[in-house]
């Protein structure tokens, strides 16, 4: 490993670090939540909203570096009270299918996800899964990110910044349960489903997400799942 390299890395180690200990997470929180609240309620909702979270300055400026996760919590907040729960859930997910978009655009490997493609829907999912708990510090911030694969694929975040302190009767971390169905659906399987089992704020120890997917698809898979040439890498 050359120097430069070793630095690299002692660098990238240092961000992870800062960013949870600093409880800030990637833009894509907000900068999403603005297209999809815009989308489908319209500008003056998108206006009220971020008035009330006290983040008008970003409809004049998105945000461009990590951004701090009580901001993106207290944003989640106004959007139900201004809109109800059912309403604020469409848009928190879209938002959520968004963020995957953009991760599938811009931050995983073409060649990454032609492997993942082709593999066999459990082995894809386990990839998948841990290059998701890798990067989890980037929307997860404080909050502790882990998964469990049997007897079904689960996500947990313990400590969920965006419901925390938050008391409901339905899940609400709908942002998250649309990030990772998205990325599920164009990765491993186009029938998977993301389910919000459980939730801090119904009084679970985590927010956990179920995901499930065809599994006829396992044995369809006729390519090697070796990794690409060139070295790609899956990074969301």
């Amino acid at each position: 490993m050359t120097a430069a390299a070793a630095r690299g890395g002692t660098d990238a180690a240092a961000a992870i670090d800062h960013g949870r200990a600093t409880g800030r997470i990637g833009p894509n929180a907000i900068i999403r939540l603005i297209e999809a609240l815009t989308g489908i309620e319209g500008a003056p909702a998108t206006g009220r909203v971020f008035r009330a979270a006290g983040l008008s300055p970003h409809l004049r400026a998105a945000p461009t570096g990590m951004v701090a996760e009580t901001d993106v919590a207290r944003l989640h907040q106004a959007l139900r009270a201004d809109l109800g729960e059912p309403r604020a859930a469409r848009v928190a997910r879209r938002a959520g299918e968004l963020t995957a978009d953009y991760l599938l655009a811009h931050r995983i490997p073409k060649p990454a996800q032609t492997v993942l493609r082709c593999c066999p829907a459990p082995l894809a999912s386990r990839l998948l899964a841990a290059a998701i708990g890798k990067n989890a510090w980037t929307f997860a911030g404080t909050g502790q990110f882990s998964v469990q694969h049997r007897p079904s694929t689960i996500f947990a975040i313990a400590d969920c910044p965006l419901c925390r302190k938050q008391r409901a009767l339905r899940p609400l971390c709908d942002f998250y349960a649309g990030t990772f169905e998205r990325l599920y659906k164009r990765l491993v399987d186009p029938r998977a489903h993301v389910s919000e089992i459980a939730c801090q704020a119904m009084g679970a120890e985590a927010c956990r997400f179920e995901i499930r997917w065809n599994r006829g698809r396992d044995d369809e898979c006729q390519t090697s799942c070796e990794e690409p040439a060139g070295g790609g890498r899956l990074e969301p």
